[in-house]
Formats: structure tokens, C-alpha cells, sequence
């Protein structure tokens, strides 16, 4: 179901779904209040709902519709603005499975490719969640049930490696999809790391969205977060995410670190990029590089994740169960890298343990 007030975009956008041999356009509609009225008659499996619309925007739509189809899954789409991306946000917390941003003119939409490739691509990986039992991890899983949920939803043949002996030294953590609230749980967990070591972050995430969840972070960590800035010293105490549109990557500066920023080709479709991060940090940490790859589609962070095993260094996985999409962490635990696939809840206290010295 696609709901837009501009019939451009609709058109753009319904045009695109019916190209795919997989999809079909159940709806396009005008405002967020027809969305509500059709949705039950409509029966979509995924809605592409704007913010800013006559009669009911999406951000007041979006409740509406999810009590009168509870698993229906929602994509906002929206310019690039401090508002849009604020409402987006607030739209994640309250049930909306993703978000996209629209170019800001329909001269831009004609040639956005990216934009078509990740609307396809988002619709068509969150649409496949409805095949499957989807588990929420929060709040967390009774031990018994829990154990149950591992083994019903961890990779038949996962091959666990055993935690190595080097001592983290830094933490990295990438994601995309489902991850501003998985990074929100998180962060918040991991304050006594955060005071003692340097901790960066790498979502999927346009310009003027970052410069947003690096703010909501702050609040989340109860720690200074901010977009990575070119050339500045990496110190404990902080939070750094890569800026929206670049890549971010660490040098050795001294006896420490820095932030570089790297202008070049998207890395995995992405700009910013997981494996440009998990790679430059090998550099300087070696094998005290500790890798978090949390829900997202795609594979971003499995071929550092490598390299960061190659040196002596450890990765995490999210588990399926607590994922939107299990892509990135998937790919990770498919590829026999990971020393520890965990739901998002024990995530942080698994990382508190490894950095107070267990290794295993």
C-alpha cells in the first residue's frame, strides 16, 4: 500500500513495486486517513507511508493503522530535514519498521536509483519477515523459553570460535535496519565501557538522520555522542558514529587514534559502511578490535569481520529472533566468524563481562 499526497510519487513508486515479478501494489492512496479507512479492506502486507500529508499525516496514520493490522509492517519515507528525520525516529519507537528518505524533487526521483533500490530492497526483506515466527526481545525472554527460542532460530550450522585471548581494546558496532533501536538498548547498557574505552558506531543512515540518532544516543548512553569529525582524537568517555553520506574510518595519531572521514564510493550499496570501519580499526587496535554487528539487511561487516577474526579480534552477532532483519548478522553467523550470536537483551552484558576481563 503506497500513501503519498503527491501523485508523482505514488506513481514512481507503484510503478516500481509492479516491475517486480514478487510484488504487487494493494493500494495507492492519497492521505494517511484513506490508509486508515482502507487498511482492513486493503489487507496489505507492507505500507509506504509519507509523513506529511492533508486530512492525517503518517506519524499520527501510524498507530491507526498498526491497532487495526497488528502485523503489518510500515516504511515512512520522507525529505531530509531535522523534522522529518526527528518524526522518523519517533515513528521507529512507535511500531514502524523502517524508514527511507525521498529525494526532495521530482527531478531527483526520476534518477534515484538508490532511493528505488533501497525502497525495493526494504520492502521486499521486511515483507519476508511475515514468513517467518518473528519474537521481540524485549522485555527479555524467560531463561527456559529463551533457550528454546536459540535453538529454534540460531543457524543450524553456526560454528561458534572460542573468544581469543587479546584483551578488547576498542569496541565497533555496525547495523541498518531495526538498528536505531537496537543501538538505544545497547548503549544504554554499556555505560562502565563507554567511560574506559573507545566505542564506534556505524548505521546505515542519510546525512541529517545521524546528526539526530547521535543526539537520541546521548540521551540512551548518558554520554556525549556525536558524528565522527575528520581528524579528531578518539578518546574514551565518547560515542562516535559515522556522519551520514560518509564513510568513517580510525588512523593511528600518536599513541592513539583519530577519526578519518572517507568521501569515496558506497561500500555495500552503503555510505556510510560497516567494513570500512572494522578494517581501519585492525590498524590500530589489532587484535583488540571487539565487532558488533547487530540487525540489518545485507552483509555489511561479515568480510571485515574477517579480517578483524584473522588478527586476533572477536565478533558478536545479533541473534535472528531480536533482528528485523537478519542480513548483516546473519551473514556473520553463516560465516563461521562469530564467537557469540546473542539476543539484543544480552548483548550488553556479555560485552561488560568480555571487557572486565572474561574471555569466555
Amino acid at each position: 500500500m503506497v500513501v503519498d499526497d503527491s501523485v508523482v510519487i505514488r506513481g514512481l513508486i507503484s510503478r516500481w513495486i509492479e516491475a517486480e515479478p514478487d510484488m504487487v501494489v494493494a493500494a495507492s492512496l492519497r492521505t494517511g486517513l484513506d490508509a486508515v479507512n482502507q487498511v482492513e479492506r486493503v489487507d496489505p502486507d507492507v505500507a509506504v507511508l509519507d509523513i506529511e500529508m492533508p486530512d492525517l499525516d503518517g506519524i499520527s496514520a501510524l498507530p491507526q493503522l498498526l491497532a487495526k493490522k497488528r502485523n503489518l509492517i510500515i516504511i515512512m519515507a520522507s525529505t531530509l530535514t531535522r523534522r522529518n528525520a526527528e518524526i522518523s525516529l519517533k515513528a521507529l519507537s512507535l511500531g514502524a519498521a523502517d524508514y527511507i528518505p525521498k529525494p526532495e524533487s521530482t527531478r531527483e526521483i526520476a534518477a534515484a536509483d538508490i532511493f528505488k533500490h533501497d525502497l525495493i530492497q526494504k520492502i521486499r526483506h521486511l515483507g519476508a519477515n511475515l514468513r517467518r515466527p518473528k519474537v521481540v526481545a524485549s522485555p527479555p525472554l524467560a531463561p527456559t523459553a529463551h533457550a528454546a527460542r536459540v535453538a529454534a532460530t540460531a543457524p543450524a550450522k553456526a560454528t561458534l570460535l572460542p573468544f581469543t585471548s587479546h584483551a578488547p581494546r576498542a569496541l565497533l558496532i555496525g547495523s541498518s535496519t531495526g538498528g536505531p533501536q537496537a543501538l538505544m538498548t545497547l548503549v544504554a547498557g554499556i555505560g562502565p565501557i563507554i567511560d574506559r574505552y573507545p566505542v564506534l558506531i556505524t548505521q546505515h543512515m542519510p546525512p541529517t538522520f545521524t546528526t539526530i540518532l547521535a543526539e537520541h544516543l546521548a540521551r540512551a548512553a548518558g554520554r556525549p555522542t556525536h558524528e565522527g569529525i575528520d581528524g579528531e582524537p578518539v578518546k574514551p568517555g565518547h560515542i562516535y558514529l559515522a556522519p551520514g553520506g560518509r564513510h568513517m574510518r580510525v588512523v593511528k595519531h600518536g599513541m592513539g587514534a583519530a577519526i578519518a572521514l572517507d568521501d569515496g564510493p558506497a561500500v555495500n550499496f552503503c555510505k556510510p559502511a560497516v567494513d570500512p570501519m572494522f578494517a581501519s580499526a585492525i590498524e590500530v587496535w589489532q587484535g583488540g578490535v571487539l565487532a558488533v554487528i547487530l540487525t540489518g539487511m545485507g552483509s555489511d561487516g561479515m568480510r571485515s569481520g574477517k579480517q578483524v577474526v584473522a588478527a586476533g579480534g572477536n565478533v558478536i552477532a545479533q541473534d535472528e529472533a531480536s533482528s528485523v532483519v537478519w542480513g548483516m548478522p546473519g551473514a556473520a553467523a553463516h560465516a563461521g566468524i562469530c564467537a557469540a550470536i546473542l539476543p539484543l537483551q544480552q548483548i550488553a552484558p556479555k560485552l561488560l563481562r568480555l571487557f572486565a576481563g572474561d574471555r569466555s
